[in-house]
């Protein structure tokens, strides 16, 4: 067959190259790799954010920064972590780059949309930028934006919530576009339970973009208008109320959780699988599972609110509806468990990761479960416990699941291989740096240390600078990790088409795939994960 030309070789259909071909294109998979490089500068960016907070943590008193730094440097990270990498990296990337191909489509429904949206994300992290530099300085009020003091403080709070109201459209556009893509582009003959796990998981986290991202839009909206009209919505001097920001605000941000989780989960659910050489275990469960926590979760916000005072009836029912979202979620790992006994495991970067994510992620869930309770955490609440609990759940969970699917697909994307042995190493020091960053956290909290505070009584020294040493360990693996990755343009050892023997539709087209995914009409398999016919390749390979 005649060499097929990879999209990067394919001049745009507008004749455009150079900058102008990548800047103007509608072609979802350039688009993916924009993301892709945007997302890892705000992420280096945050992770050296974060390693400053620690350094300033691991000794009392002030150690690199003075107090207003400290808050501006800790809200600068929170906005970089949620609002420029955990919300949007897996479906941004990984959505835009394979959901179309997965579905067997040529691109997405609304490709100039899509642009739009890639536009509105560079526009809403430079704004976040200026607003460092310009006014009395960053906001120092953390990523929340709590009233009253988000509307009485001086720093330049308006331009960073309005970049977060920015970035938000983003993610609404986004959902919308991959929404219409799912119902829309579906090659002929692919019904809904012949959809990869992926693409399940993003279309339900897209339900979710759209649905409670307005919520967040207006919310911030109205911080912004009492800031400059005094119309006394939030303030109560101004016969405002608080409350009413926080039931508002987590109204999203609760969701926005499982916008942050769900694509992980997505991406575990084709790894595992695939390096089981076995079909996944539960297909319909799994699908049903990421429905079940797209409604279920966008109802236990008030869960955040238990020590702002409400009904005993009210703190039951949010407690309860807390602890049914354990349950689709807890069938997701047990599907993924049974998918890998007696499967025929290949270790490989990306299952390895896969099974840190899976054990990280369940430390962190279990922990959401204390915080669940009334009465557990009210004695926790506003603690390190609730920060360990956090990081646990979206670093160890979205985190980890990025970084397996970026060693998952890289091959596919730029038709190149890595250095396994180390992405084994650096994945490991990730893991054990994470491990001795968070632990502590969490003694630290039910000892009684509050979060987002700037110095600490002696006796919680010791904790904090163990914390430190483990976030040290944690960005030397992350370091390593890119580099290792970045280094595999040079060598260029050359990938195949299908080089882990996976049965889903991207590993059907070239490494990288051609301008328009598909060189010939796609086949779709009656049921997506059937490895049938790899392990008979393999057997016949080995005889």
């Amino acid at each position: 067959m005649e060499q097929v030309k990879s999209f990067y070789e394919t001049p745009s259909p507008a004749g455009l190259t150079g900058i102008k071909a990548w800047l103007l294109t509608h072609d979802h998979k350039r688009l993916a790799l924009m993301y892709l490089w945007a997302v890892f500068f705000w992420l280096v960016l945050a992770v050296f954010l974060g390693m400053a907070l620690r350094l300033e943590l691991m000794f009392i008193g002030e150690t690199i920064m003075p107090p207003e730094i400290y808050n501006a440097f800790f809200t600068l990270h929170g906005v970089i972590m949620i609002f420029l990498f955990v919300i949007p990296a897996i479906p941004a990337i990984f959505g835009n780059f394979f959901l179309p191909i997965q579905i067997g489509a040529d691109d997405v429904f609304f490709p100039r949309l899509n642009l739009f949206s890639w536009y509105l994300y560079m526009f809403g992290g430079l704004l976040a930028v200026i607003s460092l530099f310009t006014g009395d300085g960053f906001a120092d009020t953390g990523w929340t934006f709590y009233v009253p003091f988000s509307v009485t403080t001086e720093t330049n709070v308006s331009l960073t919530v309005t970049a977060a109201f920015i970035l938000g459209m983003s993610s609404m556009l986004t959902g919308l576009n991959f929404v219409t893509t799912v119902h829309r582009m579906r090659v002929k003959g692919m019904g809904w339970l012949q959809i990869p796990l992926f693409t399940w998981s993003i279309y339900a986290t897209a339900w979710v973009q759209i649905l409670a991202t307005p919520v967040v839009s207006i919310t911030l909206v109205l911080v912004v208008l009492e800031r400059f009209l005094n119309i006394g919505l939030f303030d109560p001097a101004k016969g405002g109320d608080p409350l009413l920001y926080q039931h508002l605000f987590w109204m999203y941000s609760h969701p926005a959780v499982y916008i942050m989780i769900l694509p992980g989960m997505g991406i575990i659910s084709e790894i595992i699988p695939v390096f089981s050489r076995k079909a996944i275990f539960g297909y319909k469960g799994i699908v049903i599972s990421s429905m079940a926590i797209a409604v279920a979760g966008s109802l236990v916000w008030a869960h955040h609110m238990y020590t702002s005072g409400m009904s005993d009836v009210s703190v039951f029912v949010f407690s309860l509806l807390t602890y049914l979202v354990a349950i689709p979620t807890a069938v997701k790992v047990f599907s993924w468990v049974s998918t890998m006994y007696k499967g025929s495991i290949l270790m490989t970067p990306p299952l390895f990761m896969a099974l840190i994510f899976i054990y990280l992620f369940t430390v962190g869930g279990l922990t959401g479960l204390v915080l669940g309770a009334a009465g557990t955490d009210i004695h926790v609440h506003d603690t390190t416990f609730v920060v360990a609990h956090f990081h646990f759940t979206m670093f160890g969970g979205t985190g980890f699941a990025f970084f397996a699917g970026l060693h998952y697909w890289w091959p596919k994307m730029f038709g190149i291989m890595y250095d396994f042995k180390k992405a084994y190493i650096g994945s490991v020091l990730v893991t054990a740096g994470f491990i001795f960053h968070y632990i502590p956290m969490f003694i630290l909290g039910m000892q009684g240390m509050p979060r987002r505070y700037y110095d600490y009584l002696p006796h919680f020294e010791t904790g904090n600078f163990l914390a430190g040493f483990g976030g040290i360990l944690m960005v030397i693996g992350i370091m390593l990790m890119f580099i290792n990755l970045w280094a595999s343009f040079r060598v260029r050892e050359p990938a195949s088409a299908d080089p882990w023997g996976g049965t889903t539709l991207e590993w059907s087209v070239p490494s990288p795939p051609p301008l328009h995914n598909f060189v010939e009409e796609p086949k779709i398999l009656e049921y997506p994960y059937d490895f049938s016919g790899v392990l008979a390749r393999a057997a016949k390979n080995k005889g």
